[in-house]
């Protein structure tokens, strides 16, 4: 993908860029299971990717934003390649949505394909000890809340300790949704200090990356703040980096391997898989 093609997909419906960068990605060479299902809605299911030949590679679950209400796993296929010629093995999930589907719904998916994917992850050449959820937008909500709430995990059995690190990208992890049209994706009668992340941190936490976009107009930079500051006063290790150059959108795009001349996304998040990888 060239440089001119950087106005088009600007151009374009966020729907539109995805596709057209899509088509610019080949998963050629890669092990490719699409809609291995976790749970009984249609909309459980991922698809994921992994290099050829791997033995107990770090394992990621990747959820997409969309505001709760839209978005979906085949708009992403560019962050599961990206993930998976790192040398992960990166399952890309799909979730069911609001307003139909409130909070906590998608939240118990998250911990539900976390499940499926760790219980399939020697086979696919992962590894169940040595597990990554990594989120944009509402997907962040939803990575972040699925592993400091003590809740989720405990219920589908996920050990807490097999997660070895959170990436937010742009989430929503500290807002009064009340104010918003996103309140369709949460409780009637329900509030903040019920539902946000930053309310729920657990000691036990692994190590969170927190990504901002400096000229991120839609997800309010202060969340990252709240959520980190509420992550060290329990203790758990955390990195806040805000990203130059890229807004709500082009944070995202820099995971794909085409485009990482827009930010450092993809090279943040491979160091800090890394980092805190079991060896």
């Amino acid at each position: 993908m060239t440089l001119l093609s950087v106005p088009l997909l600007a151009s374009c419906s966020a729907q539109d860029a995805q596709t057209t960068l899509n088509r610019a990605v080949s998963t050629s060479g890669l092990n490719v299971n699409t809609n291995v299902r976790y749970g009984p809605d249609a909309r459980n299911v991922m698809d994921i990717y992994a290099p050829a030949n791997v033995k107990g590679a770090p394992t990621v679950l990747f959820i997409h934003g969309g505001s709760w209400e839209g978005g979906d796993k085949e708009g992403h296929r560019f962050a599961g390649e990206s993930l998976a010629r790192a040398g992960y093995v990166t399952a890309v999930m799909n979730y069911r949505l609001a307003p139909k589907n409130r909070y906590p719904s998608y939240v118990q998916d998250a911990a539900s394909a976390l499940k499926v994917l760790r219980d399939r992850s020697v086979s696919l050449g992962g590894s169940p000890d040595n597990l990554f959820v990594m989120g944009h937008s509402a997907g962040g909500f939803n990575a972040v809340e699925v592993v400091v709430n003590e809740r989720w995990l405990r219920e589908a059995g996920v050990p807490v300790s097999s997660v070895r690190g959170v990436i937010g990208i742009a989430g929503p992890y500290s807002y009064d949704f009340r104010q918003f049209s996103s309140a369709r994706a949460f409780p009637q009668g329900g509030t903040p200090d019920e539902i946000m992340p930053d309310r729920h941190v657990r000691p036990d936490a692994p190590p969170h990356l927190l990504l901002v976009a400096e000229s991120d107009s839609v997800v309010y930079p202060q969340n990252a703040v709240n959520m980190e500051a509420a992550l060290k006063r329990a203790g758990v290790p955390v990195t806040r980096t805000v990203l130059p150059r890229v807004n709500h959108l082009t944070i995202m795009a820099a995971v794909a391997r085409p485009l990482t001349f827009l930010g450092g996304t993809r090279q943040a998040v491979i160091d800090f898989i890394e980092t805190h990888r079991r060896r």
